[in-house]
């Protein structure tokens, strides 16, 4: 039996849906305590429109590729698929972010000093321009949310093109 501070995780969700804020999640948040209000969160926005909030909590990009070679592997032994239709857009298509419209990041931020990626989003960030931030996440504010946001902006996107 899942135990959590009442208050916090009702606001929470009031404050989803007042600003029509659907909440996704990706990863397995089963180890949590609070995996039963985000269960609950994901089903009570699901047909919020105006944001789109995905939660990646104990994500692993390898195992979302391996999740997602199983489920194609599933369709070709059903008839559903042949082995010859198998491109990057049925790919992706089984990927825990086929929840967004948007399934491919432009920036990550990445805090506390860390430079990699950390089986995050593994196929999802081919393209994604990627900034390092020395100070840990509690202390990521606006300052250093513009720092990153201007760096991005002085970026030329090639996305694997010659140029």
């Amino acid at each position: 039996m899942e135990v959590y501070q009442k208050g916090i995780f009702e606001e929470g969700l009031e404050l989803f849906m007042r600003k029509g804020i659907q909440v996704s999640l990706i990863g397995d948040p089963s180890k949590l305590q609070i995996s039963l209000w985000i269960t609950k969160t994901v089903e009570a926005t699901k047909n919020n429109s105006r944001l789109h909030f995905i939660l990646a909590i104990n994500h692993s990009g390898r195992e979302d590729i391996v999740q997602a070679c199983q489920s194609i592997c599933r369709r070709v032994m059903d008839n559903l698929i042949r082995v010859e239709d198998i491109d990057e857009t049925i790919f992706s298509q089984q990927l825990e972010t086929n929840c967004t419209e948007f399934p491919y990041p432009d920036l990550l931020i990445r805090t506390s000093g860390e430079q990699r990626i950390s089986n995050f989003l593994m196929w999802q960030l081919a393209y994604t321009e990627l900034y390092f931030e020395e100070c840990m996440w509690p202390d990521f504010g606006e300052k250093e949310f513009v720092k990153a946001l201007l760096s991005f902006q002085g970026r030329h996107r090639r996305y694997g093109g010659q140029d």
